[in-house]
């Protein structure tokens, strides 16, 4: 794991300290009607689709702010929704998924509602309710009054534009300035042409097309259009532009000639919909740097929320737990990375058993590391997905093997256990059995190699009463710490 991610996992498990983003934009409301085409309709040329589900999930502006919430953050949501039941529906998604609506107005306009026909994976049909009216001025006062009396409040601000009209450039200013009083972060995820009413914000995100709406570059001429997007950054007062490129990833442009600019590459994942991408890299980065990532660092982990999200179908946020298991696959992670103390461990425990992988549980002193040890390991990986390895420290296994054990320090056994691509992490505990470890990780799987029965293995009763097995795997004949120490004693004796 590269060294940019130690910030970012810190982050994730602690849910962002509880950090606070303020959304505000056009808020709107998808609802997906799910079903099967088998036939044609003989009364005209279209699909006929038998229904089978239909539901609803916050879209827009508020999808940014489930994507905050879903990495762990604070999220308030500035923005319109009529007085209706689409509104009320809304509302209630919102505060269902910890997201404070309680700054959502009610307008004169209907809520902002886009309905998708699918069948299997296939959109056939989108139907957009919304008005072209413009907002009442009163309104647009109030949600002014709202968006500004949060930014006191907020670690980061991230503005939401779907040229839906809650983005007027008043409010665009007077919101930035607020922010920039305060020395907070500003994102903006543009669908205007005109990039001027974002001056002063930290950083506007267009993807390719936006940005040549904004430059008047073709899109297919991507070096152009770059190029246009540098000279751009000169014009307003921004720091940087992020740049989403589908398939080549994303690029952080710098006004700066100098600068070396930064790149993600796209992750490689299987694409079902690309609906409310956009929104979960937006609702990353400002994650990130509200938590005081690095730009670059921001970017990668906005691409990995974003390939996340991609291979569902849907508006669907993000979850810290998926970005979380895609971070510590352990081919990806320093040995280092994989030694975690009790706190951290449990976190990460559940973490990944959110994202459905099966926890395996093993331990030992793992002095001197020999081949029964690795069979043993490499045993146990087989009966899950993730590998947790609990391991003596020095006091307890001078305890349980005398004065002159262990021969490595704990330090070192950890750190080679962890270098191990089957192991996935390492916890030290102090006391004579794992038992408190195992109650507090409860692991799905318990493996013990060596000649012992069910019964006589430390924690077996509280795996089993929560539904999980216990597995026990033969001991190498012939290998063993104690049997090296003796062959090295004796081979020193004849020297």
């Amino acid at each position: 794991m590269l060294p940019k991610w130690h910030k970012a996992l810190d982050l994730l498990e602690k849910g962002f300290s509880g950090l606070r983003v303020l959304v505000v934009g056009d808020v709107m409301i998808d609802r997906y009607v799910v079903g099967e085409v088998e036939r044609i309709s003989p009364e005209a040329p279209v699909p006929v689709l038998r229904r089978a589900n239909e539901y609803a999930r916050p879209g827009g502006a508020a999808n940014v702010s489930m994507n905050l919430a879903g990495l762990g953050l604070q999220s308030t949501l500035v923005g319109f929704i009529g007085d209706d039941a689409e509104g009320k529906n809304l509302c209630r998604l919102l505060q269902e998924n910890s997201v404070d609506a309680s700054a959502l107005i009610e307008c004169s306009q209907p809520t902002i509602t886009k309905t998708r026909v699918v069948s299997r994976t296939q959109q056939l049909l989108r139907i957009d309710v919304e008005s072209r009216e413009s907002h009442a001025q009163e309104d647009c006062a109030v949600l002014t009054a709202k968006a500004v009396e949060h930014v006191a409040h907020a670690d980061a601000v991230v503005l939401s534009d779907y040229a839906k009209g809650a983005l007027s450039p008043a409010l665009c200013r007077v919101v930035i300035d607020a922010a920039r009083r305060r020395g907070i972060p500003v994102l903006v995820d543009p669908k205007t042409r005109d990039f001027s009413r974002y001056s002063g914000v930290t950083t506007i995100c267009p993807n390719l097309n936006e940005l040549s709406a904004a430059t008047g570059v073709d899109a297919h001429r991507t070096d152009d259009l770059l190029q246009a997007g540098r000279d751009l950054l000169r014009t307003l007062d921004v720091q940087f532009l992020i740049v989403t490129m589908s398939e080549k990833g994303i690029r952080v442009l710098s006004a700066d000639p100098h600068a070396t600019e930064i790149h993600s590459p796209a992750r490689a994942r299987e694409v079902f919909d690309v609906s409310g991408a956009g929104d979960t890299v937006i609702g990353t980065l400002a994650a990130g740097l509200a938590g005081g990532l690095r730009v670059d660092a921001a970017v990668d982990l906005a691409n990995v929320a974003a390939g996340i999200v991609v291979a569902k179908l849907g508006t669907v946020p993000v979850a810290a737990h998926e970005i979380v298991d895609e971070l510590t696959a352990s081919a990806v992670m320093n040995s280092g990375d994989k030694v975690l103390n009790r706190e951290r461990a449990a976190v990460r425990v559940s973490e990944w058993r959110a994202s459905g992988e099966t926890i395996v549980f093993t331990n030992g002193c793992f002095d001197l590391l020999h081949i029964g040890h690795i069979t043993l390991l490499e045993d146990c990986r087989r009966f899950g997905s993730k590998l947790v390895v609990a391991m003596n420290t020095d006091r307890s296994v001078s305890s349980l093997k005398g004065p002159t054990r262990p021969i490595v320090g704990q330090n070192e056994r950890t750190k080679v256990i962890a270098a191990l691509g089957c192991v996935d992490m390492v916890v030290l505990f102090d006391e004579a059995t794992p038992l408190e470890l195992i109650q507090t990780l409860q692991p799905d799987v318990l493996v013990k190699g060596g000649d012992y029965s069910v019964e006589t293995i430390v924690g077996h009763q509280d795996v089993i009463a929560r539904g999980g097995r216990v597995e026990i795997i033969p001991t190498v004949e012939g290998f063993s710490t104690s049997n090296i120490v003796k062959k090295v004693v004796a081979q020193n004796k004849e020297d």
